[in-house]
C-alpha cells in the first residue's frame, strides 16, 4: 500500500470575482479558470489540457533519448446532454503530432512513437485512465458561518 504522501495530488481555488477562480498548486503555479467569458481556460478546457499534457509528458519520458523536432497536441471533443440530461464530454480524441530528426537514434525514437501512445492511453497516463474509469467522485460541502 502507497504511503499517501506520495499518492496524494492536491489543488486549492479562491474565487476571484464572479465566476472567476484561480487555482494554485503546492509549487506555486497558478491557472486562471473562468465560463469563457474571457481568455481564462474553463474547466472543459482543463479537462482537455490534462488529456493532452498527460499523454505528451508520458510519450516524451519513453521516447527522451532524442529531442523532437516537432511535437504537438491537439484535444477536441463535444460537450452535449447525456440520457440524464446532464453535461458529459463525448468522442475525446488526442491527437498526436510528433517527429525526429532522420538520424539513426531519430528513427529509433519514431519507431518507438505508436507503442508509446498505446502504453501512455492503456496503462500509463493517469488522466485518460481515471476518465475512461468508473471513477466515484465525492463532493463535500464544509458549512461555515461567517460573524
Amino acid at each position: 500500500m502507497s504511503d499517501e504522501s506520495t499518492t496524494l495530488r492536491s489543488v486549492h481555488l479562491v474565487r476571484t470575482g464572479q465566476m472567476e477562480y484561480r487555482a494554485e498548486n503546492g509549487r506555486g503555479g497558478v491557472i486562471s479558470i473562468g465560463e469563457g467569458q474571457n481568455t481564462d481556460f474553463t474547466p472543459v478546457e482543463l479537462l482537455l489540457v490534462a488529456l493532452g499534457g498527460c499523454t505528451g509528458v508520458t510519450v516524451e519520458a519513453l521516447t527522451k533519448r532524442a529531442e523532437p523536432k516537432r511535437f504537438d497536441i491537439s484535444v477536441e471533443g463535444h460537450k452535449v446532454k447525456d440520457a440524464s440530461g446532464g453535461n458529459i464530454m463525448e468522442d475525446l480524441v488526442v491527437t498526436v503530432d510528433i517527429s525526429f530528426d532522420h538520424d539513426e537514434m531519430g528513427q529509433k525514437m519514431a519507431d518507438r512513437v505508436p507503442d508509446a501512445i498505446e502504453r501512455t492511453h492503456k496503462q500509463l497516463c493517469t488522466v485518460s485512465r481515471t476518465v475512461e474509469a468508473p471513477t466515484p467522485i465525492r463532493v463535500v460541502q464544509v458549512r461555515t458561518s461567517e460573524t
